[in-house]
């Protein structure tokens, strides 16, 4: 009885210690969290073409998976054992084949869209200046101060010129080299990558069973099969996320060149194909990503024509009202399972953490995390005998 005690002292003795520990420590992450970040960001880009490479491997693991499958069901018996390396040539194959046709069709639109806006320019300027003149014609106050105005900015142009165009002129052309070896250094980092990915994508399966390995290693077994199945769950969730909000922004942009295409017969739609990309493109991003992507198209065409514009914008609304409330929620809702609220609030806390990439991952990795602490409350409740909390 006394060593049953003993033993029960013991344990909350640790349990306290083990608690206090982990308070200090969480403290103090938090009071260090921009150190913190800053080495983490320092590491990362040191391993950006593995992580690059690791992205685009874990993007096309499922595809993958899918053509090795259909490989080894239809290959004679010898040829089995190519299964696997014909899938990964394959993907990669289609994955390059789908990024040139996206920029043979987006590239020459820009390019289009460019050399319309420069023509247009000094057309739109000279209505603009006609349109004042005509306004401002027989009304000479208006036109003493405009002119005053006018002389007055010019000095203050001359000024400017001498004072800060022509050092900001020399900064830049200092710093064009520095943005020369940024790009450089870019596609360098997306070459390796590449073939990181083509080492991920043929190894994947012996690394699975090396990290499987390790595990049962470390772990007990109990242990290391919770630990396994919290990683399928993860896999799970991040690859029905993505998988499905590229299929739902795929839709959307064909949905979107749809309706540019039957404008155009009607009101003259200009860029059908660069505004559909755009908005496609960025609807990947949660929530705010038709928002986004409507800002650049919607200049695009009010280039065109104002009326244009504001049909488009009406379109968008409707578009991402429809997204929002059929597509999306279809698609994604045994991946992450979370109410509007909870996505706003993870896209909102991740992307000030991490910027663009959180508001990427955020969704998915709150997922995780919510579903984590879910079980933790439905295992307390249960051991407690108060589940009727939960009903009521």
């Amino acid at each position: 009885m006394i060593r049953d005690d003993l033993k029960k002292m013991l344990y909350r003795a640790v349990s306290g210690f083990g608690s206090l520990a982990l308070a200090i420590m969480f403290y103090f992450l938090l009071l260090r969290f921009s150190e913190i970040k800053g080495v983490i960001r320092w590491i990362a880009g040191i391993l950006t073409p593995f992580v690059y490479g690791g992205v685009m491997a874990y993007l096309l693991k499922t595809p993958c998976n899918f053509f090795e499958q259909l490989l080894h069901k239809h290959l004679p018996e010898k040829q089995k054992k190519r299964a696997a390396g014909l899938a990964v040539l394959i993907v990669l194959l289609l994955a390059f084949l789908i990024l040139y046709l996206l920029l043979s069709m987006v590239v020459p639109e820009l390019l289009n869209s460019i050399a319309a806006l420069t023509a247009a320019l000094p057309g739109t300027l000279n209505d603009f200046s006609a349109w004042i003149t005509k306004t401002l014609d027989g009304n000479e106050v208006i036109q003493s101060y405009i002119n005053t105005a006018v002389n007055g900015l010019g000095d203050k142009l001359r000024v400017w010129a001498q004072q800060d165009l022509m050092p900001m002129l020399q900064s830049m052309m200092g710093g064009f080299a520095a943005t020369v070896s940024s790009v450089v250094g870019v596609l360098y980092n997306l070459f390796i990558g590449v073939i990181v990915c083509i080492y991920l994508l043929c190894s994947r399966k012996t690394f699975a069973r090396q990290g499987k390995a390790v595990l049962y290693a470390l772990f007990q077994e109990h242990t290391a099969d919770k630990v396994i199945e919290e990683l399928r769950f993860i896999d799970k969730t991040f690859v029905g996320f993505f998988g499905g909000k590229i299929l739902d922004s795929a839709i959307v942009g064909l949905i979107c060149y749809a309706f540019c295409l039957l404008m155009s017969f009607i009101l003259d739609f200009p860029n059908a194909m660069l505004v559909s990309v755009i908005v496609g493109v960025t609807n990947i991003i949660p929530y705010f990503g038709p928002f986004i992507g409507a800002v650049p198209s919607a200049l695009l065409i009010l280039i065109s024509s104002p009326l244009d514009c504001v049909v488009f914008l009406i379109f968008i609304v409707i578009l991402q009202q429809i997204d929002g409330n059929i597509l999306g929620p279809r698609l994604l809702a045994d991946s992450v399972g979370l109410s509007g609220f909870w996505v706003l609030f993870s896209i909102t806390l991740f992307g000030g953490l991490f910027g663009f990439t959180g508001i990427l991952v955020g969704v998915p990795v709150f997922a995780v995390i919510y579903d984590l602490i879910r079980r933790a409350v439905v295992k307390g409740l249960r051991r407690r005998g108060r589940m009727d909390v939960l009903e009521s």
